[in-house]
């Protein structure tokens, strides 16, 4: 654990050294912890890393106070509309169909490969993050912010109050719905079967934190085997934010 307490700073990584700080801290969350693997993943270095790392941004956790390791303790990438017109297409359409987004006439962001260090969970960071993620959007004028997002295993069955709720109670307004492209269905339990405090015990902190922004998830689940994951598309409207979800966004509280 960390010997005192936290002091965050978050910043864009500005050079390959913080790429690989990076790439090393999810190969430690995605690969050591979650058994994930990939084409381009590095077991020697224990880099976890892709094809698309050079077009993202990257935005790095850092506590500045922490004695026990390195001071890199969160990473969150992000990828712009206009850069990922530099490649023609987004992470997330190997498994989604993107075109309601994509037609939507509206500015968009996509999100990945968000990790906190095992010590770091259930804390401030992932807000500290968020804070600062809500100024890039502002920075680039950016509306439509969507990613995948993971539960651990690939079997629906032991997922399906979890899956279930969220199509039932978070599903994403037609305009804006994507669709997984190898469909697993989300509404496997009827409403009146679905037990919901197992469900909010089994979902994610990142998905929880992003319905309490206000955030929905598209239609169907993708099983990625590589990474032994179950995965959903989240997608959130900024401008559909109330004042707390907004408040709580931003970091401006009260």
């Amino acid at each position: 654990m960390t010997q005192s307490e936290p002091t965050y700073r978050v910043r864009l990584a500005e050079n390959a050294d913080d790429l690989l700080a990076a790439q090393r801290l999810r190969y430690d969350v995605f690969v050591d912890e979650l058994g994930g693997s990939g084409a381009m993943v590095d077991h020697d270095a224990r880099l976890e890393r892709d094809e698309y790392d050079d077009v993202f941004d990257h935005l790095l956790l850092e506590d500045t106070a922490r004695t026990d390791g390195p001071p890199l303790v969160g990473v969150y990438r992000v990828m712009r509309d206009d850069q990922a017109a530099k490649i023609g297409r987004f992470y997330s359409e190997d498994e989604y169909d993107l075109a309601p987004l994509r037609t939507s006439g509206r500015r968009l962001l996509e999100l990945g490969r968000s990790c906190l260090h095992r010590d770091y969970r259930g804390g401030a960071g992932m807000y500290v993050m968020w804070q600062a993620l809500a100024r890039y959007v502002e920075e680039h004028g950016l509306e439509v912010l969507f990613g995948v997002a993971s539960f651990h295993g690939t079997d629906t069955g032991a997922l399906a109050h979890a899956l279930s709720s969220l199509a039932d109670r978070h599903l994403a307004p037609e305009e804006i719905c994507v669709k997984s492209k190898a469909y697993e269905p989300m509404s496997i339990l009827p409403p009146d079967q679905i037990d919901r405090r197992r469900a909010a015990v089994e979902t994610p902190a990142l998905i929880k934190a992003y319905l309490r922004l206000g955030g929905f998830v598209g239609d169907g689940a993708y099983i990625d085997h590589a990474f032994n994951t179950t995965d959903i598309c989240l997608i959130l409207d900024t401008t559909r934010m109330n004042d707390r979800q907004r408040a709580i966004y931003t970091g401006q509280r009260g």
